[in-house]
């Protein structure tokens, strides 16, 4: 791209250029006088800009608007197709893929199945990879960007995996450049509850929050934070990886060795949840249907109820206690709770976190459930792949995009 000198028009063009393509995405589809209104330029410089748009693919016309007697107007919209960006959800058993326009309407999805146990190959890896995209739609145009969640972190420092023990194939040397050659496109991988805490951030609970601990909770634990408006990841990408937390009253790494369940997870994770559940003569074959079951007992008038009451009071003490560290050291604005279990438990079982976190800490920051609608690790990496190829296609009108065609 070429470098932009201040104060010149070509950087003045540029900037006119960026600011009408948000004003776009975020109002259009508008008339040129309203696209001049919005952006406070005038009616000339407006025209001359909706023409390079045109001519650079990214803006095309969207019908007529009637208006008085004999006047009409033409109708400009960003051009959906001049990029796309995916989003994949990496688990133990399957891959999910979500596939977005320039405007962020999700045009695809696919899962695919990955059961079973495979070696560290990158070449296994990239093959996953490309079969999850392609399944897609094999007639799509590819990706610009690709951005992939997955229960673990990235460590900036080796390139590994890391925390990951339980997602088998993906420990390889170089992770992201054998993605990035294998692929043929910019690819991020991100830890899935940090993508969660972006979608939140971006349209959800978090909205407007600068400083905010989000709390994920169901088969496993986990956490993510933000902080001064940026997530924080740490050196080695694993801030947020509560999980691993040593918590009063569970055993420790050192007792239990690496492979078993220890710390905060053993005490709060979704086996240890169902033990208590089930301890209490209540039924659930996992961790969110069981609390589910739970808040329902609990709200009736069965010989169950109080048994339910109990074991909903001491699953919140549970969560509480490792999210009473959490928030001593970050003192955070908002506590946002998500994942299955925590979605289950809905507002009976956040009153009862709060309660107990309020009467643990002095920091006593609100408690909220997720807000964001379907998958929330699609929705986070798709949003992160949308800011970087958003700001890529937006700074530059030079170039004519591939599969920029309406």
């Amino acid at each position: 791209m070429t470098q932009l000198v201040p104060g010149t028009p070509s950087l003045l063009r540029a900037i006119n250029d960026k600011a009408a393509l948000q004003v776009l995405l975020d109002r259009g589809p508008l008339t040129r006088p309203e696209l001049g209104a919005l952006t406070g330029l005038s009616k000339p410089t407006a025209s001359q800009l909706l023409s390079r748009l045109q001519e650079a693919g990214l803006v095309v016309l969207d019908g007529i608007r009637e208006g008085l007697p004999g006047r009409t107007a033409e109708l400009y919209r960003i051009n959906a197709g001049a990029a796309h960006v995916a989003a994949l959800d990496v688990t133990p058993a399957r891959i999910d893929v979500a596939v977005a326009d320039l405007t962020g309407t999700v045009i695809a999805e696919h899962r695919l199945r990955t059961p079973g146990r495979a070696a560290g190959d990158p070449k296994g890896v990239v093959a996953k990879v490309r079969a999850a995209l392609a399944g897609a739609g094999p007639d799509l145009p590819p990706p610009h960007r690709v951005v992939i969640g997955i229960q673990g972190a990235l460590d900036p420092g080796t390139g590994r995996l890391g925390y990951a023990a339980h997602i088998p194939g993906w420990h390889i040397p170089d992770l992201l450049g054998a993605l990035r050659d294998g692929i043929g496109v910019p690819v991020d991988v991100e830890n899935d509850v940090n993508l969660v805490a972006l979608a939140e951030r971006a349209h959800g609970t978090a909205r407007g929050h600068r400083d905010f601990v989000l709390l994920w909770a169901d088969a496993g634990i986990g956490s993510a934070l933000v902080l001064g408006g940026r997530l924080h990841r740490g050196a080695t990408g694993g801030a947020g990886e509560v999980g691993y937390m040593p918590a009063v009253g569970a055993p420790t790494v050192r007792e239990v060795g690496e492979d078993a369940d220890h710390g905060f997870q053993a005490l709060s994770g979704g086996p240890a949840v169902l033990r208590v559940l089930h301890g209490h003569g209540l039924r659930g074959t996992t961790p969110a249907a069981a609390v589910r079951q739970a808040v329902r007992t609990a709200a009736g008038a069965t010989r169950l109820a109080p048994a339910a009451d109990a074991a909903l009071r001491e699953v919140a003490a549970r969560l509480a206690m490792g999210l009473a560290a959490v928030t001593a050291v970050v003192d955070p604005e908002l506590v946002v709770l998500s994942g299955g279990m925590l979605m289950a438990g809905g507002e009976t079982l956040r009153a009862l976190i709060e309660r107990e976190l309020h009467a643990l800490c002095l920091p006593r920051p609100p408690l909220r459930l997720s807000t964001v609608v379907g998958n929330p690790v699609l929705a986070g990496g798709l949003h992160l792949a949308l800011e970087a190829v958003r700001d890529e296609v937006f700074s530059s009108t030079k170039v004519q995009l591939t599969g920029a065609h309406g």
